[in-house]
């Protein structure tokens, strides 16, 4: 029997276990689908929404072009991947998954990419995005916008750790991709420039329509989401009064035993195994008794590991494609113990002595609310990525005339 005949079995099996415990257990399925319906309306809608309609008009304005466009020098000598993957690393790390294997799967249908280059790339562009980072986990589960910090730099500088371990991945020799022509030589200012042009000449909306095209997209995504999380709501507390959820609780907890973490956090990793929102608002909740710290560390695992949920979705996308999940799946496990480490290793240095759960907010910073520390945050890494991107491009040029100088 293959594995994917394997799979489709565990799954039915799954399923029609639901509905039957659906029937068993009716309360108990209307109360999580509640709950899950309330994380949804409360927390992720208003930190997500307005956010997706923002991303999906920058998109139509060609500005993500631009961004990709410059970081084309930095992929090929990192990560084993042609430049073109520059504007899916860019997309994927400002949207969250699942934007960067849709995006993979399309340059693999456009011959852009072979099936090891689009699994390096597939592997460290799936990751979680800033608003939801920053939104959703510090603000809204932790209610502390510094957590955003450091789950920022234990996340993508694990994901871009990924990225650099990727590039051993496959063989050395393999089929060359089909590379686009560069618009505009000698000057990737000019290039990325062009191509903005380029794509929003061929986006053709005028920003009304943009405007409206942008939200139903996004009304479209963010119900997706709700759904995701209703539906493992449902499924982790069925499991639960099944008698499953325990028997698994008490795996992670000799695990969190044996490498010294708080068992109090069973909940929270066990619930991020399924679905990332709901194992990072458990880690938020875990309780006051349990370090900041430890805290912090668990929902950097969760959100580097993605759920099982991002998982479906990306399993489905690559599906339509050759490239395989499994190299997908260890590379979410090795960004998850990275991220861990990471907060571990810089909670002092970034966050000094900090203890407390929950952040209370200076009279000086009344003005200076969630929403504005998210698009500050979010504009900062984006300047960040372009500061790099235009570095890159000015060694290469010095690069370049040192060796036309006439010695």
């Amino acid at each position: 029997m293959t594995m994917k005949k394997m799979g489709w079995i565990l799954l039915m099996t799954a399923l029609f276990s639901i509905v039957a415990l659906m029937a068993i257990f009716p309360e108990a399925a209307l109360q999580s689908a509640v709950r899950g319906l309330s994380i949804w309306w409360d927390v992720l809608f208003p930190s997500l929404f307005p956010f997706f309609v923002i991303s999906e008009v920058l998109l139509g304005f060609g500005v993500v072009h631009l961004i990709g466009t410059l970081l084309d020098p930095l992929m090929k000598p990192l990560f084993r991947i042609p430049g073109s993957g520059g504007f899916v690393a860019a997309m994927g790390y400002v949207s969250g998954y699942p934007v960067g294997a849709k995006l993979t799967a399309k340059l693999w249908d456009q011959k852009m990419v072979t099936r090891e280059e689009g699994e390096r790339l597939v592997a460290f562009t799936t990751s979680s995005d800033p608003i939801f980072l920053i939104g959703a986990v510090s603000i809204g589960f932790f209610h502390n916008p510094r957590i955003g910090l450091i789950l920022a730099l234990a996340h993508y500088g694990g994901g871009f750790i990924v990225g650099l371990l990727m590039r051993f991945h496959g063989h050395k020799k393999s089929n060359k991709s089909i590379q686009p022509e560069q618009a505009v030589k000698n000057n990737r200012l000019k290039a990325a420039l062009y191509n903005m042009h380029k794509a929003r000449e061929a986006d053709g909306r005028d920003l009304g329509t943009l405007l409206s095209h942008a939200v139903q997209s996004s009304l479209q995504l963010i119900i997706v989401v709700g759904g995701l999380v209703v539906f493992f709501s449902v499924f982790l507390e069925l499991w639960t009064r099944a008698g499953a959820i325990p028997a698994l609780n008490q795996a992670v907890n000799a695990l969190l035993t044996l490498v010294g973490m708080p068992e109090q956090l069973t909940t929270a990793l066990v619930g991020g195994l399924f679905e990332v929102t709901l194992g990072a608002r458990y880690a938020g909740e875990a309780g006051d008794a349990i370090p900041l710290a430890y805290k912090a560390a668990a929902a950097a695992f969760i959100l580097s590991w993605g759920g099982l949920s991002v998982h479906a979705q990306i399993a489905s996308i690559l599906n339509a494609t050759d490239i395989r999940y499994i190299p997908f799946m260890i590379a979410r496990l090795i960004h998850g113990v990275l991220a861990v480490a990471a907060v571990l290793i810089l909670w002092k240095p970034v966050m000094g002595e900090t203890t407390a759960a929950y952040w209370v907010p200076d009279v000086s910073e009344v003005s200076f609310n969630g929403y504005t520390r998210m698009m500050a945050v979010f504009c900062l890494l984006l300047g960040i990525l372009i500061a790099l991107a235009l570095i890159m491009e000015a060694l290469i040029l010095l690069r370049r005339k040192s060796r036309n100088f006439p010695r």
